[in-house]
């Protein structure tokens, strides 16, 4: 992957603007993550249905999570992310179509939002109540699914992210998301942005993590404590220097991602690579849905579909309409 430095003279090259991952590695402090920013691929994303605001933010933090997730994974396929929970927002679903297309759907009950916002109750926890969620990579037909669930208890998405990787990896990992709603320059209407931070501890090859104890335990070996105190003040040091970034700094279209990584690790050293662009992008289609309706529904199920002459499927991502009537399933049947 191509290196862009950062030197105390600046960025050697121009930097990255909206709707991009910019992977990087801090060598000195055995770390590695990704920073994600997005501007005009959420916007669309969350204007299209007209959410209300608190609901935009939690599904703006979920698509920001699946990128930051979903972009370090190389592979052809799809990684999901999905929450299915008891609260208001009772359904959260993202999509990113490797390597660069995201699409997001958040479905919720609007008697029950509108309480929580009279109620001032608006916290993504506040909003998702208990159930689970679900990260699927699905590599196609011919490759075997792999899913990881974790429990949504009443915490945010930065929380249950931050389980999810000790469960499923047992890597040390920090995550930031940030979502706002901005007005530019001349422009009335405001516009969703957002930004997000994933950081993980990885040590040398051979050496554990983060131990329970220094030197797990083992006080006999010196030289072990040593290193593992080493080990732990790197981690500490990284987790210390990502706390110091505002929420806002983090959706701050004036600050790109190797300006803020060149704010946070100068002194330690950053390496950044080349950013990976992503963009807005539904997967569906009408062939799609035709095969969907042909394979998963009976002829009469289809039948009973019918209103007017025809039946109406409408994407709940992108909202587009498709329209099929009951002679297009029968040569195909046969």
């Amino acid at each position: 992957m191509p290196e862009l430095q950062l030197t105390d003279f600046g960025l050697d090259r121009p930097e990255s603007g909206d709707d991009v991952v910019v992977p990087f590695t801090l060598e000195t402090l055995d770390s590695r993550g990704r920073v994600v920013r997005l501007g005009e691929a959420l916007d669309a994303i969350l204007t299209r249905h007209n959410y209300p605001a608190p609901v935009a933010r939690l599904l703006g933090e979920a698509v920001v999570l699946a990128a930051l997730i979903g972009s370090s994974l190389k592979f052809e396929g799809k990684f999901i992310l999905q929450t299915q929970t008891d609260g208001p927002v009772n359904l959260i679903v993202v999509d990113l179509d490797a390597p660069d297309g995201l699409r997001g759907y958040a479905r919720f009950d609007a008697d029950a939002v509108q309480k929580a916002i009279e109620l001032g109750e608006t916290r993504p926890g506040q909003l998702l109540g208990r159930g689970h969620l679900a990260m699927t990579v699905d590599q196609g037909v011919h490759m075997e699914r792999y899913q990881g669930i974790v429990a949504l208890e009443g915490g945010s998405l930065e929380d249950v992210a931050h389980t999810y990787f000790q469960q499923s990896e047992q890597v040390p990992t920090l995550v930031r998301l940030a979502v706002a709603q901005l007005t530019r320059k001349g422009e009335r209407t405001p516009h969703w942005r957002a930004g997000g931070v994933l950081a993980q501890h990885l040590p040398p090859h051979g050496t554990r993590t983060m131990p329970d104890l220094p030197g797990d335990g083992d006080f006999s070996n010196p030289g072990t404590a040593d290193r593992d105190f080493a080990e732990h003040d790197h981690w500490t040091e990284t987790r210390a220097l990502i706390a110091t970034v505002a929420d806002d700094e983090l959706a701050d279209p004036d600050v790109s991602p190797e300006r803020l990584l060149f704010r946070l690790f100068h002194e330690a050293g950053v390496r950044v690579f080349a950013p990976i662009m992503l963009e807005e992008r539904c997967t569906c289609s009408a062939e799609r849905i035709e095969a969907m309706l042909r394979d998963n529904f009976t002829a009469k199920d289809r039948e009973e579909m019918v209103v007017n002459g025809e039946i109406e499927v409408v994407c709940e991502f992108c909202s587009a309409d498709y329209h099929f009537h009951l002679h297009d399933f029968d040569e195909t049947e046969h």
